[in-house]
């Protein structure tokens, strides 16, 4: 994967592109109109250079294309298209976005493997999906996952890995994640996205619902540590904020570009938050 470049206003490589927008997915739950008129403030921010996709169901693209054709903005929306709707509904959700690049721009087409991961299906996802745009499948987490993800990084995709959600077995635990990272970084030039929880930068525990989220800080000093051989996963377990913002401070620039090229980005349905803690660190 190639690095996107920094923001306009001096964005650190480390954190260029890294959160892509996920407002209309639960816990965001936003509504179009609102989820849309956000991303493109951002976009136009402060800190628009750490924003990456837009993340948008193949099931909502009608009412996706009828906000863009209200506010009809300056450039195509980049956007990440998140299939609901089976493989088999790739090729036509395909076809509308391409019917309207005046408004969207493709880069990514994400979707749930099957329980099976077999390679009838990865050979039809890589045939729906154009070779230009970025493909990620979702191994589902249980026995025999991390094969699927090793068959999906085979077929050139990306895999993605859940860190939570809404009950507990939809968070991965630190051994886990480690794991997966250890698989991916098998791979030379392998590049892995992450999803859901994320909105924080560092590992916490949830008052409300006493569950343990990962945070994005976590995954990034995690894989610096795993390109570089040391402990992944006390980096993984680690709630000391001020600690890991030292680390990841400390890594060269081309040290960065390679934990974004293994760390490509993560999804989130708040924007405002991962920067206010990125602020409150020091790391912006």
């Amino acid at each position: 994967m190639e690095l996107p470049p920094p923001g306009p206003r001096g964005i650190p490589p480390l954190l260029a592109r890294l959160v892509d927008d996920s407002a209309l997915f639960p816990p965001g739950d936003a509504t179009m109109s609102d989820a849309l008129r956000n991303y493109l403030e951002s976009r136009a921010g402060e800190h628009a250079g750490v924003l990456g996709v837009f993340l948008c169901q193949a099931s909502r693209l009608p009412e996706l294309i009828t906000e863009l054709i209200k506010v009809r903005p300056k450039e195509p929306l980049p956007l990440s298209l998140i299939i609901d709707t089976g493989l088999g509904g790739v090729p036509k959700a395909i076809s509308i976005v391409e019917s309207r690049s005046e408004l969207l721009a493709l880069r990514m087409v994400e979707m749930p493997a099957p329980s099976d991961v077999d390679e009838v299906w990865l050979e039809r996802v890589s045939e729906f999906v154009p070779e230009d745009v970025v493909r990620v499948v979702e191994p589902r987490r249980g026995v025999g996952w991390l094969d699927g993800v090793r068959k999906v990084i085979e077929h050139g995709s990306w895999p993605k890995i859940r860190c939570g959600g809404l009950s507990s077995e939809n968070f991965p635990s630190v051994d886990e994640v480690a794991d997966f990272y250890a698989v991916v970084s098998n791979f030379p030039g392998a590049s892995f996205k992450a999803t859901n929880s994320l909105h924080r930068a560092v590992r916490h525990t949830d008052t409300e619902t006493g569950f343990t989220h990962h945070g994005f800080l976590n995954l990034l000093v995690a894989a610096a540590r795993c390109l570089s051989g040391k402990d992944v996963r006390e980096a993984l377990a680690s709630t000391d904020g001020e600690a890991l913002a030292v680390e990841a401070k400390a890594l060269s620039e081309p040290a960065a570009k390679a934990v974004r090229a293994l760390f490509a980005s993560y999804a989130s349905a708040s924007f405002a938050e991962p920067i206010a803690d990125l602020e409150g660190l020091g790391l912006l």
